[in-house]
């Protein structure tokens, strides 16, 4: 039986996950479960899955997770500190979809004990990159991406040798805007930049797809990951989202991977690698599909793919400015403080004052160099924010 924890499991990558666990329950043992605030669901999940430690991150929800777990024997917990306590919690395979730069504490954390960390949480890659890498080196754990581009590309490269790719491309569905007239993106309303046309997920990284800035972090994961030049990485948008992203190689071929549109499956195959199992997920008739199709990104419709090339370029602290400033940029639009279109400009102007303080500096990295950065680019944030009015 296999120990198991779920970070961010109230999430829709934590309830994927809890899905798969469920059909073949004898099989895992589960650990820790941390949420956000939905007790309830946490408190349900932990109860049937027999969890020993449940863990909200607000005070604020404490109390109700605390009732919900009286008597059932499962432990209740709240706040940054319990998360990574819970991450450093001894399990042979932790799932990392905590959203936002808040992922990375508890993703160190579990790394640090050896372990298997299923990453779905992309701003830890963009955010610490090269001391997520090393952490894990270092403690001989093995970080499985769960990304479904970057699981695609994982796949993709099994028995091939890394020094023979010549390219990796991603695919992008384009998001709620992708048709519409780049005039009417200003005018963009949260409702319909939450709407997504192929996936299911949550608001935020739906509002990301729809601004692309979910794929210029892809972009920077993939360098940080597979260590590939930033020249050898693309982004194609692709409106079925059946490939899920391709890699070339020096002799001109380009293996794809092709799936349906469903989260389990790079969860999945995090779940039970090295092996592959059935999964759930629906088997793609070709005729009835019938074409795929592709198209050049715009960079006057998605600027934050111009942006994550100079982040890349740049080096040092600059990932940690791009992430912080597009999630205070996210909250924003989320609060009606600016527009659509807005974000990308906040981002732009984050990433010129910090580069100026030193942001591009290249000495060793810490966590607490990190999450200094963080804080200082989110407040910068605020200030341009109130200059703005």
């Amino acid at each position: 039986m296999r120990r198991i924890s779920i970070l961010g499991a109230t999430g829709s990558i934590g309830q994927s996950t809890i899905d798969l666990i469920r059909r073949d329950p004898g099989a895992y043992d589960v650990v820790a479960l941390t949420g956000g605030c939905n007790a309830a669901q946490l408190a349900k999940d932990a109860k049937d899955l027999r969890a020993d430690v449940a863990v909200v991150d607000s005070a604020d929800c404490y109390a109700e997770l605390k009732d919900l777990l009286a008597g059932s024997g499962v432990e209740a917990a709240c706040g940054p500190v319990a998360i990574a306590d819970a991450a450093r919690r001894p399990a042979d395979w932790i799932m990392s979809a905590i959203v936002g730069a808040a992922g990375l504490p508890p993703g160190m954390a579990a790394l640090e004990q050896g372990t298997t960390l299923a990453l779905a949480n992309k701003e830890s890659l963009v955010t610490a990159g090269p001391l997520l890498m090393a952490t894990a080196r270092d403690a001989g754990a093995t970080i499985l991406p769960v990304d479904s581009e970057h699981s695609a590309v994982f796949q993709a490269l099994v028995g091939e040798d890394i020094a023979a790719v010549e390219r990796i491309v991603i695919t992008a569905s384009g998001g709620a805007f992708r048709d519409w007239p780049l005039e009417r993106l200003r005018t963009a309303t949260l409702d319909e930049a939450s709407s997504h046309p192929n996936w299911a997920m949550g608001q935020r990284i739906t509002i990301d797809s729809a601004s692309m800035f979910n794929k210029a972090l892809e972009l920077i994961e993939t360098k940080e990951f597979f260590g590939i030049d930033p020249d050898r990485i693309e982004a194609i948008v692709h409106p079925e989202s059946l490939i899920h992203a391709l890699v070339g190689f020096h002799d001109g071929a380009l293996m794809a991977h092709v799936g349906p549109p469903d989260m389990r499956h790079a969860i999945g195959y995090a779940l039970h690698w090295p092996d592959r199992r059935h999964l759930p997920v629906a088997r793609l008739d070709l005729a009835q599909i019938g074409a795929l199709t592709f198209r050049a990104p715009d960079e006057a419709r998605w600027p934050a793919l111009r942006l994550a090339r100079e982040v890349m370029a740049a080096g040092g602290l600059m990932g940690t400015v791009f992430n912080a400033a597009k999630e205070a940029a996210l909250d924003a639009f989320i609060a009606g403080r600016i527009g659509f279109m807005d974000m990308s400009g906040i981002v732009e102007d984050a990433l010129a004052t910090m580069s100026a303080q030193g942001g591009q500096h290249n000495a060793a990295l810490s966590l607490d160099t990190i999450m200094d950065m963080d804080r200082q680019t989110r407040l910068r944030v605020t200030e341009h924010l109130e200059h703005r009015g």
